[in-house]
């Protein structure tokens, strides 16, 4: 009704559930995975930076995703770690606007920047000769810009316009963070719009980022398969497997939960799928990407023995 409408000043998120065991068991079981992934990106960022050898394209951009699997887990976690104990399931306004900001920023730059790794990979497999040419510093830099850039400017515009929409009281979202269908569900007004705009922006983020990685995948198995060497080959599906796997879970969860039947329901279901990419996806990139990698365990030694001889 016209009364229930308000200026929302807070929300109230209704997390998993009430049952204190559960809660408790939740609290435990999130804190290990946002520890691992706190410790595991910030020690691929660190060793990126430290050890020379890794100054190439390839690490470049897995820097980057550490950094962006840091700042996604930590935009959503802390707080619901908080409910979890009993602190209050309460919002602001505020708070949960800036929630909704920057799951989109990093979010969708994620989905770019898996894109723009895959490109590199098919650079470096089906044109190796031509890779140190191709892949230069500057384009590099511009790539990783052009992730960040492309996921601050529709990240900003779908936060903004969900926003301003007039929320109605009991402002309860059937979440464990302020997610964006979740929060459009409160609104008294019609949000087609803003829903086009969703369906929109998953298109050219997931779907079209999708498109190419598949294509640069294909190339890339097009030329394996004209080697005749099964140490080249077990090279390179050990250097590529990886980031299809990630990528295959990370596009097919957000191609189901924001584009599949019943996407504008938060359900148990939708909250597992967020919950994926607030923990389980950070936490397993760096075991995926970088901690198997031989260089990345080389270097990880270096550094644990110049700390002995300190």
């Amino acid at each position: 009704s016209m009364n229930n409408k308000t200026s929302a000043t807070e929300f109230i998120l209704l997390g998993f559930s009430s049952k204190p065991a559960l809660q408790l068991f939740l609290f435990s079981l999130f804190s290990v995975l946002y520890s691992a992934t706190l410790m595991g990106n910030a020690l691929v960022f660190l060793l990126i930076c430290m050890d020379c050898q890794l100054h190439s394209p390839m690490y470049f951009f897995l820097c980057h995703l550490s950094i962006v699997d840091i700042c996604y887990a930590t935009n959503n976690v802390p707080h619901m770690l908080r409910n979890l104990l009993g602190q209050g399931r309460t919002i602001s306004f505020a708070g949960c606007g800036i929630q909704i900001h920057l799951y989109l920023i990093f979010a969708l730059t994620e989905c770019v920047l898996l894109a723009v790794m895959s490109y590199d990979r098919y650079v470096a497999i089906c044109h190796p000769l031509r890779y140190v040419f191709i892949m230069n510093r500057r384009v590099c830099l511009t790539l990783v810009s052009v992730s960040w850039a492309f996921g601050f400017v529709f990240g900003t515009l779908q936060a903004s316009l969900a926003l301003h929409l007039p929320f109605c009281c009991p402002c309860e979202v059937d979440h464990f963070f302020c997610e964006i269908l979740a929060v459009l569900k409160l609104a008294c007004t019609d949000t087609t719009a803003n829903k086009v705009l969703i369906f929109v922006v998953c298109v050219c983020f997931l779907i079209f980022p999708l498109a190419l990685i598949l294509i640069s995948y294909l190339r890339i198995l097009a030329t394996i398969l004209r080697v005749h060497s099964v140490a080249g080959w077990h090279k390179t599906f050990s250097t590529c497997g990886s980031h299809l796997a990630v990528v295959g879970l990370f596009y097919g969860n957000g191609v189901f939960m924001y584009m599949g039947p019943g996407s504008g329901n938060s359900s148990g279901t939708a909250k597992a799928l967020s919950f994926f990419y607030s923990l389980v996806s950070p936490t397993l990139n760096p075991l995926i990407y970088s901690l198997k990698n031989k260089q990345v365990k080389v270097a990880l030694l270096k550094l644990l023995r110049s700390r002995r001889v300190f």
